[in-house]
């Protein structure tokens, strides 16, 4: 069948009011005797989904105003609700319930912040109360009394001759100055310090009278940016929001943004909902991250909020990193935002030099180097480098030890006797294996498909690899950098530097070398974004080294003649999301459709497939088991519903509708329904 062009990433309608309804009958005075407050209840059912009318009794008529907390009767059971608007009428012909209390009068729950819920919600199939979980912190008393911040100065206009690096980078900064909309898909240059030039950015918003939202995956890419803010803007027209806060600093910087005493705020995941008030700026810095999306109901994405936001509130967007996604590239191609990238000149003056090595190397005739299974390409450019006073960046696609281990002779992997569950060495190599999933140790292992009684890894984890490397180069200092100890910045001096994917500390001066192994581990991971995860992973290590210029070199452990790996030598991301969407659009995966994932009992997920009043592009693919019966888990299916993306919101609606159905019919068991989904295979 042939499929029609996508339209742009997401559908953006005009977000539409909260459905009116009321409670059920009270014993209370006539509705049109008292003000109307309609009420979004915090009641997690999906066919409650929608507002309910309540009176405003005299004693709470000035307390109770638009966005406030309140607690009223529902159900015969008190429970907590926002008070989304007052009204003198309702369509509701018998008799309401009052208000019970007004919590607080903090109007936390603005017009817009309610039309971007439901928008969210509609979305992903969710609920509005689900999205205001996310979007409004906990309350905290002592935080909100606490005296009114005041309103920050307005800064003056930054130099940005930085943004003149890269085309359209100068027509881009005066467009934010002219508070104008603008959406840009941003590929920053290898070494380019790109928290001053998203500080840059903000801080012009912010100069033009405006407001900017700044969000990054983790907490190390948020210092780095709040410091670089704070630098271009002054500590108090800047705040940074993310879970780690506590619950009444949270809140504090909450109350200082949704008052409007700031002006520039960066955050993680969490700041995505943040009520920046006349926001003219919002930036996603590497939006292929996972930790962008939110693990809770209804598993919102930072870009696919924001640029929400962005089409609402008529503000400028940019998705910003060293790689590009597959969603990013259909915003280009779809004309919905435009490239701001370097010309190859300048490239070639940035990147370092790249050097692949496939499975079959040659080996350094240094005996050390032969043990730590580094090739001769690899060897000598860590040789280099140290030599040159830097450090050496090593990239391992695994934590641990050997976290992997199959049989020597026929390579099947290496299960445990008693659950199934894959064998690993946890320590040094004279302890036994031991099974991951029970840690029961296998000291007489026996492969089951050819007998040999010999394991091998197949993968060497970061702990392992630091060993080796630590006997391939006495005297040097080794240090790592995982899942325990997150490094944020390494000094300038000679130094080993082993690191898991997306741990790699920032070194001043830069790296002399990087050194990518095992990249087939990364490769061939069964996942439709194996690739374009790998490009992404290398090349925000890569981008850390110094340019060819300075001697920097980065050696890659793959195949030369593969996609990712051209991708990164030619330092062309943009090139391989176009191949990437290219081949989604001719197999009919994300983002070129949409696609939601259904898992649950296998009863359960056939009763919900069978109530999904799909459109003609529908397609139900699977269920099938996620887990062998023999591994322990319980006994779960998934199955994946695919449309064209103009179908989308259809899907979303049939889903949400079929959940609704489900918990009026008081279904016990649950059904995880996620509209598209970062894993797939």
């Amino acid at each position: 069948m042939t499929r029609p062009e996508p339209s742009p990433l997401w559908d953006l309608p005009a977000a539409k009011p909260a459905v009116r309804r009321s409670v059920r009958k009270g014993q209370q005075r006539p509705a049109e005797r008292n003000p109307i407050a309609r009420i979004v209840v915090d009641v997690p059912l999906a066919h409650l989904d929608r507002t309910f009318d309540y009176q405003v009794p005299d004693r709470l008529a000035e307390a109770a105003v638009p966005g406030a907390r309140v607690r009223v009767r529902f159900a015969g059971q008190l429970v907590d609700g926002f008070l989304l608007e007052r009204a003198e009428t309702t369509e509701h012909t018998g008799r309401l319930a009052f208000l019970e209390r007004v919590t607080s009068s903090e109007p936390v729950l603005t017009s817009r912040l309610a039309a971007l819920a439901r928008s969210v919600a509609q979305r992903y199939a969710g609920t509005v109360i689900d999205v205001l979980r996310l979007a409004i912190p906990p309350r905290h008393a002592k935080a909100e009394g606490d005296p009114l911040r005041l309103a920050a100065a307005v800064p003056a206009p930054p130099e940005t001759t930085g943004w003149g690096r890269y085309q359209r980078g100068a027509a881009f900064v005066e467009t934010l100055w002219g508070n104008r909309q603008a959406h840009a898909v941003w590929q920053a240059l290898p070494g380019e310090d790109w928290p001053t030039r998203l500080a840059e950015a903000a801080a012009t918003v912010a100069a033009a009278g405006r407001g900017a939202l700044l969000v990054v995956p983790d907490q190390r890419d948020l210092a780095r940016l709040h410091a670089a803010c704070v630098r271009l803007v002054g500590s108090d027209a800047v705040v940074s929001l993310y879970a780690g806060l506590g619950p009444a600093e949270r809140y504090r910087r909450w109350l200082a943004v949704s008052r409007g005493a700031v002006r520039v705020v960066v955050g993680t995941r969490a700041a995505m909902f943040a009520p920046v008030v006349d926001p003219g700026l919002f930036v996603v810095w590497d939006d292929g991250d996972d930790l962008h999306v939110d693990p809770h109901m209804p598993y919102p994405q930072v870009r696919d909020v924001l640029m929400l936001r962005a089409h609402t509130e008529k503000a400028s967007l940019v998705v910003a990193g060293f790689a590009r996604t597959a969603e990013a590239q259909l915003l280009v191609e779809s004309g919905w935002a435009h490239p701001v990238v370097a010309g190859r000149e300048e490239l070639r003056h940035a990147a370092p030099r790249v050097t692949p090595f496939g499975e079959d190397f040659d080996v350094a005739r240094d005996a050390a180097a032969r043990a730590a299974r580094l090739p001769a390409v690899a060897f000598e450019a860590a040789r280099q480098a140290l030599a040159a006073d830097a450090p050496v960046l090593v990239q391992v696609p695994r934590r641990g030890y050997v976290p992997a281990l199959a049989c020597a002779r026929c390579r099947a992997p290496a299960h445990c006797r008693r659950c199934a569950g894959p064998l690993a060495l946890r320590g040094d190599a004279s302890r036994p294996a031991s099974c991951r999933w029970c840690g029961a140790p296998e000291g007489s292992f026996r492969c089951q498909a050819c007998g040999s009684t010999r394991l091998r890894a197949m993968v060497v984890g970061a702990k392992r690899t630091a060993e080796e490397l630590g006997r391939a180069f006495p005297g040097v200092a080794v240090r790592t950098s995982g899942a325990h100890e997150v490094l944020s910045t390494v000094p300038g001096q000679p130094a080993l530097v082993v690191c898991t994917p997306g741990a790699e500390p920032v070194a001043e001066g830069g790296y002399g070398a990087a050194l990518l192994l095992d990249g087939w581990a990364l490769l061939g991971r069964q996942d439709l974004r194996a690739a374009e995860e790998t490009v992404r992973r290398w090349m925000a290590a890569a981008a850390l080294v110094r340019p060819a210029s300075a001697g920097g070199r980065v050696v890659v452990g793959a195949e030369a003649g593969l996609a990712p790996v051209q991708a990164l030598v030619r330092w062309d991301p943009a090139w391989h999301a176009e191949r990437e969407l290219a081949e989604r659009r001719e197999l009919g995966f994300p983002p070129a459709v949409r696609m939601a994932s259904v898992e649950g009992a296998p009863g359960a997920v056939a009763a919900l497939l069978a109530e999904l009043a799909l459109p003609d592009s529908g397609e139900v693919l699977g269920p099938v088991p996620l887990a062998e019966p023999d591994a322990g888990h319980p006994d779960r299916e998934r199955a994946l519903v695919r449309v064209l993306r103009a179908d989308g919101k259809a899907l979303a609606a049939s889903l949400a509708a079929a959940q609704a159905g489900r918990v009026a019919r008081k279904e016990t068991s649950p059904v995880r329904v996620q509209l598209d989904p970062l894993e797939l295979i």
